[in-house]
């Protein structure tokens, strides 16, 4: 099976970190949404004829952590969350890419804190186009929603009212621009 995607170009793909960036949210005391960001080390999307073929690998800066309020960031960074000391970096290896009812999804392995589970995420082309020095773009967002859990983030605490401090499902929200290497 292939698809079209208009102004697409096979090639080398490499992600610019200038305008791209990962933001995930959790829900805070079950009332609210926290929500931070995360650096992108690098990315590279080795893109054939067939976009269904394409293979992805990506690695995040967890060190990089920020939601806007340094004591929290501290503790994210410490053994009770992602334990930056020994797991400094998240990584995304790409294993497939289909579509499934209307959605073009990229499946891969997801490694946070040395733990590898199968992730999915769901994307948005934004388009393609050539910039002022004559560098072909690309543009696209994504977006999946982990159970932490399952990669060992389980540090909670008990809320008084009933409940806990920090839910179990985090969104994981993709925002991408790369550009196609020339030869």
């Amino acid at each position: 099976m292939s698809i079209e995607i208009p102004g697409y170009r096979p090639g080398t793909w490499v992600l610019d970190p200038a305008h791209s960036e990962v933001t995930f949210s959790v829900r805070h005391m079950m009332i609210s949404k926290v929500r931070g960001s995360f650096g992108i080390k690098e990315a590279t999307l080795i893109a054939p004829e067939n976009p269904l073929a394409a293979q992805v690998e990506a690695t995040v800066d967890v060190t990089s952590i920020d939601t806007k309020d340094s004591g929290r960031d501290t503790h994210l960074r410490s053994g009770d969350f992602f334990d930056v000391e020994n797991h400094p970096t998240m990584r995304f290896v790409s294993t497939g890419a289909r579509i499934e009812d209307g959605d073009f999804l990229v499946d891969g392995d997801l490694t946070i804190r040395g733990t590898t589970r199968p992730v999915s995420f769901a994307f948005d082309f934004g388009g393609f186009g050539t910039d002022p020095w004559g560098n072909y773009k690309a543009g696209a967002s994504a977006t999946t929603t982990i159970d932490r859990e399952d990669f060992g983030l389980t540090w909670n605490a008990a809320l008084e009212t009933g409940g806990v401090l920090v839910g179990k499902d985090v969104t994981i929200n993709l925002d991408l621009q790369g550009a196609l290497q020339q030869d």
